[in-house]
């Protein structure tokens, strides 16, 4: 990677030039730009935001170890080996070590690429020279993970307005991400109230996710996946990818196929249940109850009809079926019940 200084005295580089006609624009040789995790984590700055406990640091100190190994990242991606920075500011030594021995515990390895901060000053006041030290130490950077993003963004500067705070509190970060055209992966959180658009999800106004070259959402689904990952941003394409988590190993791994696959399992497990306790319920109804998409429960019961596992009875209502055998026509439901007792023994599942 060239050095931030050298380029500095090309004024002519791609990666420094600022104006061109359209002419010199449409003949500029653009470098590719640098993957973290390819298709996943680009260069620039990237927000991943989760509920509380749902497992972000796992996850982000999963992608940081298996970046500076060069192993799979979600045990399904491959990545270039390189350095890593992680700044886990919500962390004790102590506790990084327990859940580092408890990954290699699980078949994992140690990542002698790994750079562990758990302590670093603001933006403002002396955070931003800590990282560019850093990257100036390691000119082959891969990541840096900054968990929490409100732990290094500091005070908003008085009298501006909270979407002028969240923009200029993210670009502080953005700027040292372009200049040495290394992926940064802020870790931030949700707010409390739901929303259709995933991105609304993020705590904080639409500055901080405008400022942002990309957006992943970690979600829960309910049922076999453990969760969701939504992602979008300017050079990622716009998906959901089913993840699922192993408590023991602390690792997430991405699973094959469409989310949609898998929400459609868990939406079948959560009809059945609703048709043994409420038999004669026509779709709507169950929709409604289930705060669930009516198009998609009426095309649910009709799939489950057509395979036997509920009756379809005339007025469009369903009921289990005749056989009054749940043991081999709802393996998801038992599944579900596994994953709920599961994860709420999952103890420090951050």
């Amino acid at each position: 990677m060239t050095s931030v200084r050298a380029l500095s005295a090309v004024p002519d580089h791609p990666a420094r030039r600022t104006r061109w006609t359209d002419a010199e624009l449409l003949a500029v040789d653009f470098p590719e730009p640098r993957w973290a995790v390819p298709g996943l984590l680009c260069e620039g700055l990237n927000l991943l935001a989760g509920a509380p406990k749902l497992g972000k640091s796992w996850l982000s100190l999963g992608l940081g170890a298996a970046i500076a190994n060069g192993d799979p990242a979600l045990n399904a991606i491959e990545v270039e080996r390189g350095p890593v920075l992680y700044c886990a500011l919500e962390d004790t030594g102590r506790r990084l070590q327990r859940r580092r021995r408890q990954m290699l515990a699980a078949g994992g390895r140690p990542a002698a690429l790994l750079t562990l901060e758990t302590a670093c000053p603001t933006m403002s006041m002396g955070g931003a020279e800590v990282i560019t030290e850093w990257l100036e130490d390691n000119p082959h950077a891969r990541l840096v993970i900054i968990d929490t993003f409100a732990k290094m963004r500091g005070a908003d500067p008085h009298g501006m307005t909270q979407y002028a705070a969240d923009y200029a509190a993210a670009s502080r970060f953005k700027d040292l991400a372009d200049r040495y055209s290394v992926p940064f992966l802020l870790i931030h959180h949700v707010r409390k109230q739901a929303a259709d658009d995933f991105q609304s999800l993020v705590s904080g106004t639409n500055g901080l996710t405008g400022a942002v070259d990309a957006t992943l959402v970690l979600e829960r689904a309910r049922g076999q996946a453990d969760g969701v990952l939504h992602v979008t941003g300017r050079d990622v394409e716009e998906a959901d990818y089913a993840m699922s988590f192993d408590a023991h190993a602390g690792a997430w791994t991405k699973l094959d196929g469409p989310a949609g696959d898998y929400l459609m399992q868990d939406t079948r497990a959560l009809v059945m249940r609703f048709v043994r306790d409420y038999p004669g319920s026509k779709p709507a109804d169950i929709a409604k109850a289930l705060d669930l998409n009516p198009g998609t429960v009426r095309q649910t019961c009709k799939r489950m009809a057509d395979k036997g596992q509920l009756h379809a009875a005339p007025g469009g209502t369903y009921h289990p079926p005749d056989t009054g055998d749940s043991s081999g026509d709802t393996p998801e439901l038992s599944h579900l019940s596994l994953r709920h007792s599961t994860t709420s023994d999952q103890g420090e599942h951050l």
